[in-house]
């Protein structure tokens, strides 16, 4: 195959062909994974899926993508494996028990867990995926649900280069930035870095809207302000935690259908763990961890993690 450029990578020649790559099965078809595997679809590729939920595999046959009953039967004859999935304990369960991914994906497959996990996870499944004949990749994701549902998400990837290459026709599909972050676990690493950071700046725009209109700013203007000077960032633009003035932003659909405050809890103690394991000094993703778990226990885990403006503001109407 000769060499081409792609939009964000050189690819090199390879000894196969990405573009046989067709048949996918999909595992977890949530919020997220769900609008993945129906881009995958629309780009052509044939999608089997399986999730645990009847409704939700119910909802991803409308958009193309067949039903499996099990994760056997979802992985049997493809030649790639994309998963989304929300713990450390399903992610190994789905790749390393007896019913799972290792065991009944075909030799010679490529496989790419897009969950958002502990670093040693993929570093476990990876020998033995090599072992069975078959490439692994992590690929956690950045972009949240409207990410996923407009295909702009940002993939960060660890593993073999050759993998990752292998990987970006379905990369593609569902995202408009793709990164080999480095050897096996790295993605999870840049993620877990990622996630972390967006907590932090979520907070803190919660915090410092709340104070503005508390001391009678117009939410607009103060909005308008911060978009236009050194104060801008992903959190006001894209993801203001006020209600009603980014229309497409959570906060303005009740804080529905966005990246979920126990997510963004499970997260930041993935992150704080890999800190400590390397005594990384987080002082602040250590506030904004105790932060979103209040918002956990009083029962909004369910909620955007933008919510934690509600939080902020209805303690300051307390006092």
């Amino acid at each position: 195959m000769a060499a081409r450029v792609s939009r964000h990578f050189l690819i090199t020649s390879r000894s196969y062909s990405s573009g046989n790559d067709k048949n996918v099965a999909f595992l977890g078809l949530g919020n997220m994974g769900g609008f993945m595997a129906a881009n995958l679809v629309k780009k052509g590729f044939n999608v089997r899926g399986y999730d645990p939920s009847k409704e939700t595999l119910s909802a991803a046959a409308k958009n193309g993508v067949t039903s499996a009953n099990s994760i056997a039967a979802a992985v049997d004859g493809v030649d790639v494996v994309v998963s989304i999935l929300p713990s450390n304990k399903v992610v190994l369960e789905a790749y390393l028990g007896k019913d799972g991914v290792i065991d009944h994906a075909p030799k010679g497959s490529l496989l790419i867990d897009s969950s958002t996990v502990d670093p040693n996870v993929p570093k476990q499944i990876h020998p033995v995926s090599l072992e069975k004949g078959k490439g692994f990749i992590d690929a956690p994701v950045s972009g949240g649900v409207m990410g996923a549902q407009n295909a702009t998400l940002a993939f960060m990837a660890g593993g073999r280069k050759q993998d990752f290459d292998r990987s970006l026709p379905l990369l593609e599909a569902m995202g408009a930035k793709q990164f080999h972050c480095g050897e096996i676990g790295s993605g999870q690493v840049a993620k877990l870095a990622n996630n972390m950071l967006m907590g932090i700046t979520g907070m803190a725009t919660a915090e410092c809207m709340n104070m503005g209109i508390k001391m009678g700013l117009d939410p607009q203007v103060l909005l308008d302000v911060l978009n236009n000077s050194s104060a801008r960032s992903w959190s006001t633009e894209v993801y203001c935690p006020v209600p009603g003035l980014v229309p497409t932003a959570p906060s303005s659909r009740n804080y529905d259908n966005g990246f979920k405050n126990e997510l963004m809890v499970k997260d930041l103690e993935l992150a704080s763990q890999m800190a400590l394991g390397i005594r990384s000094p987080i002082p602040l993703g250590a506030v904004a961890t105790q932060l979103y778990r209040v918002v956990q226990s009083r029962g909004y885990g369910e909620k955007d993690f933008s919510f934690i403006y509600q939080l902020l503001k209805n303690e300051v109407a307390k006092k």
